[in-house]
């Protein structure tokens, strides 16, 4: 998946860069083949605000938008409005349902 990171009107550490990234390289094991994810840091008048965008499969968009004290908080918050989202996917609960319906190999019968 190829992950990119903007900053607008702001500095981001390489610390927070990083958590960024690895944050979206956890959410990318609940997407259904993820190929894009984006990431804004903005400071909107003194205000950090973060927007993720993760791309998945099928044209479907999974947007998160948070704001807070700091940016890595904003962050935090982003990320977990699109892991709520990804939870609810239909498309998601579909294929884990006839997963679990469908009887392993390894199982005597």
């Amino acid at each position: 998946m190829r992950i990119t990171i903007t900053a607008r009107h702001c500095d981001v550490a390489d610390e927070l860069r990083a958590r960024a990234r690895d944050l979206l390289a956890r959410l990318e094991r609940f997407a259904l083949r993820p190929h894009d994810a984006r990431v804004l840091f903005v400071a909107d008048n003194g205000h950090p605000l973060v927007e993720v965008r993760l791309h998945a499969g099928r044209g479907v968009l999974h947007v998160g938008k948070a704001r807070g004290g700091d940016h890595r908080t904003a962050l935090d918050a982003a990320v977990a409005k699109v892991r709520r989202q990804l939870d609810k996917s239909p498309i998601r609960r579909r294929a884990s349902a006839s997963r679990r319906a469908r009887p392993s190999p390894r199982e005597p019968r």
